[in-house]
């Protein structure tokens, strides 16, 4: 998918159509360590030690080479930075893209 460098959109903080710089961003943050349910907080508590059944951190049977990944492709979010006022805008949805190239 091709995307222009630039382009003309409306600025909220501005508040008129001005030149803004197109960047290709992530799509989200990475899951917490210390999340409720993080594995790392598990052991922190003392999980998957000791002698008996580890449950959830237990022996489990190896995953297959296609069960490791769905997608092909990732999707790419878009920040807009308006020239005048230098201000980004973070355009949320994303598009699942090959490979975003910029112009």
């Amino acid at each position: 998918m091709k995307i222009p460098k630039t382009t003309k959109r409306y600025c909220p903080y501005c508040k008129k159509r001005t030149e803004q710089k197109i960047k290709s961003v992530s799509t989200g943050g990475k899951r917490g360590t210390l999340k409720r349910g993080g594995i790392a907080r598990a052991k922190l508590r003392g999980l998957g030690v000791g002698i008996g059944n580890k449950g959830k951190w237990g022996s489990k049977p190896a995953v297959s080479k296609f069960k490791r990944k769905s997608k092909t492709t990732k999707k790419t979010n878009i920040m807009y930075t308006c020239k005048e006022c230098g201000k980004s805008k973070y355009q949320k949805k994303g598009q699942r893209a090959g490979r975003v190239i910029q112009e």
